[in-house]
């Protein structure tokens, strides 16, 4: 079975079931994490036990509690293999193996991905009982891809029984040491997955290796190149509009916690089954987006996907290189992005920001035709200021200086008084240089 059969499967089984509904669950929760006496782990065994005395009626469309207790697996390994020739969204899976290492190095911006590729790589996604983190916070299904034997695999470890944690934890750290990863991927991962789980090890009296390696999260490199063209840089919302991936909002992350929740009380495994779906999605998409913001980055890249870098995506690559540090290449691409045609907002942003480059390269002619074109009545302020810097202090033409000065204190006057006091004094001292120019002398 391939990659869209597999989903469209999963995707027929989770339509097939019906939500819950919002109910005694939460209205438990709610009132057991009042109690700030009680540890999480406490708080959690309480909400089972009382949800297990008092089995609601099913109603609605909410899935029924099992009436018996339902054995389970306290843990479960899960893994799909998906070969490297089909296709997630408009990439195949195979795409992923031909980005370089000065690409992941430029993303990441960590020079520690220059001898690296996503060969051996880890992309890890948690499903977790809260959002806030914390030693609280219990990751009970870690989805992981990794590219192993000519298949992209998607590999999960889902915690059946709270208990059983450190096991969890431990079968999780010899996975890591087995297949050797030498660096990871994530979506956010620097600020809720990685230390979460680095928080799990320490309290299981653990080694955690993955924060040993060098840490691409796409996240930063998203919001550089998307954030000015899209609405939304959630995952999800990137991985439809980016990568064209077919995949629909099925679950939002603030009710996962609570169907866990119910799962641990009934046993009901398709309570739980939209999770394992939705977090399998995040994966695939998250190396969908790794492939299609690489590409922006090579002509070959964007011949591969059959794209041609359009203004917008000029800014947003250059944002990116100027992060990390690759100054010549992002003003290269600024100036491309002008010529190409922009929003009158981020034109604005990135005339100032080469206007600020060709100032300190000495660039002068640049920067004046620059400052020249900056329109709205605010940064025309920036631009007679700077003008009347050049002019005074570079080019010497003290009378072009003044004009310069004097038309900012006009704009200044209708509001800025820092602007308005600069542009006084400048004229003052600009007036004492023409009258010695001229040979008047001082007063």
């Amino acid at each position: 079975m391939n990659i869209e059969d597999k989903l469209k499967l999963l995707r027929k089984e989770r339509d097939a079931r019906s939500r819950r509904t919002p109910g005694s669950v939460e209205e438990t929760w709610a009132r057991i994490d009042r109690d700030d006496e009680l540890s999480v782990k406490e708080k959690l065994e309480r909400l089972i036990s009382l949800s297990g005395a008092k089995k609601p009626k099913p109603s609605g469309s909410r899935i029924p509690a099992s009436p018996e207790p339902v054995s389970r697996e306290p843990i479960q390994f899960l893994e799909n293999p998906y070969p490297l020739q089909a296709r997630y969204g408009k990439h195949r899976i195979a795409d992923g193996l031909e980005i370089k290492g000065d690409v992941l190095s430029c993303l990441s911006r960590d020079t520690s991905f220059e001898n690296l590729d996503l060969s051996t790589a880890l992309f890890i996604d948690l499903e977790t009982t809260g959002l806030a983190g914390g030693t609280g916070t219990v990751p009970f299904l870690v989805g992981m891809g990794y590219y192993r034997e000519d298949k992209f695999r998607v590999a999960q470890y889902f915690l059946g029984e709270l208990g059983e944690e450190e096991r969890m934890i431990r079968d999780l750290g010899a996975f890591f040491k087995e297949l050797g990863f030498r660096s990871v991927v994530t979506y956010n991962g620097k600020a809720f997955d990685l230390p979460l789980l680095e928080t799990r090890f320490i309290l299981h009296r653990q080694p955690f290796r993955l924060t040993e390696l060098p840490h691409l999260d796409l996240l930063f490199a998203a919001r550089s190149l998307w954030k000015h063209k899209h609405e939304s840089c959630r995952l999800f919302h990137l991985a439809q509009q980016i990568v064209e991936a077919d995949r629909a909002e099925d679950i939002s992350g603030a009710e996962i916690p609570m169907r866990y929740f119910d799962y641990l009380r009934s046993g009901n495994f398709s309570l739980i089954e939209p999770i394992f779906y939705h977090n399998q999605e995040d994966i695939l998409s998250l190396l969908g987006l790794v492939i299609s913001a690489a590409g922006l980055f090579a002509e070959e890249g964007r011949a591969m996907m059959g794209d041609e870098l359009d203004a917008m995506d000029m800014f947003g690559v250059g944002k990116v290189l100027e992060s990390a540090g690759n100054v010549e290449r992002s003003v290269a691409l600024f100036e491309r992005a002008l010529a190409g045609g922009l929003p009158a907002e981020l034109s604005l942003t990135i005339k100032r920001k080469l206007s600020v480059h060709f100032k300190k390269n000495k660039d002068w002619e640049k920067a004046v035709t620059l400052w020249q074109d900056i329109a709205s009545i605010e940064d025309r302020l920036f631009c007679f200021r700077e003008l009347a810097m050049y002019y005074e202090h570079t080019a010497k033409k003290y009378e072009e200086a003044k004009r310069a000065a004097e038309e900012g204190l006009a704009l200044a006057a209708e509001g800025s008084a820092s602007y308005q006091k600069d542009f006084e004094h400048r004229i003052e001292r600009l007036n004492e240089k023409i009258r010695r120019r001229k040979g008047a002398g001082p007063k």
